[in-house]
């Protein structure tokens, strides 16, 4: 586990960057398939106007509409422990493995001020949320497929464990980030790594851009860019 400055450091590093260059970033490195890592068109942050999010995960499996075991408070308090232990900005990440996945909502004012009071910056949900002027007001990031009006049966079933997200699989732990763009994970290659190839993606494109737009513009000139 980081320090609490080392976590600190990373993050606010992190948060200086969009999340297309970060995934340009990261395809650069190499430690994984450049389909891999990222989140789906399905998941969108709810609210864009408050920036980058950036944190470490906090896992959990839920069950919402059908009821193969009985509800559980300790289960919650389970979660919450495992918030308040978290690195910190934490961010909550949650898996539906019932039924009736469109029907599930995964968050709502009451769980968020929670997760706040916590150390939690925001929440990520393979389906739904709902409370969304609350929440809003609480400065909560909400990354997920959109709202619903009912919490139905929502259940803890485990937490602390790996998880999927519409395809992209979280560990405990792992590091978040997304923006208005999408979400991704962020591999553990190191801040020293991520910043040299952060400043190649950017250097790069300004380099491009410039020419795309300067006098000397021509689409032979662009081969020159794609064999560097």
């Amino acid at each position: 586990m980081p320090t609490v400055q080392e976590a600190l450091s990373t993050i606010e590093f992190l948060k200086t960057i969009d999340t297309p260059t970060l995934a340009n970033a990261i395809e650069l490195l190499k430690v994984r398939p450049q389909s891999e890592g990222f989140t789906p068109l399905g998941i969108r942050a709810l609210f864009p106007e408050f920036g980058r999010m950036c944190g470490y995960a906090v896992t959990a499996q839920v069950e919402t509409v059908t009821e193969s075991e009985p509800f559980d408070i300790r289960q919650f308090i389970e979660l919450y422990r495992a918030v308040e232990a978290s690195p910190k900005p934490a961010i909550v990440v949650l898996q539906e493995i019932g039924g009736h996945a469109d029907y599930a909502a995964h968050c709502g004012e009451v769980m968020a001020t929670f997760f706040t009071r916590l150390g939690a910056i925001g929440l990520v949900s393979d389906c739904a949320v709902r409370d969304l002027p609350e929440v809003r007001a609480l400065g909560f990031h909400y990354f997920a497929r959109g709202s619903v009006a009912s919490h139905a049966n929502f259940r803890i079933v485990r937490s602390g464990v790996p998880v999927q997200v519409a395809g992209m699989v979280v560990h405990p732990g792992d590091i978040l980030h997304g923006d208005m763009n999408g979400l991704l994970s962020v591999p553990n290659a190191g801040v020293d790594a991520l910043s040299k190839a952060v400043d190649q993606v950017r250097s790069r494109e300004k380099r491009l851009m410039e020419f795309v737009r300067g006098d000397q513009f021509s689409l032979d000139g662009v081969m020159n860019f794609v064999v560097e």
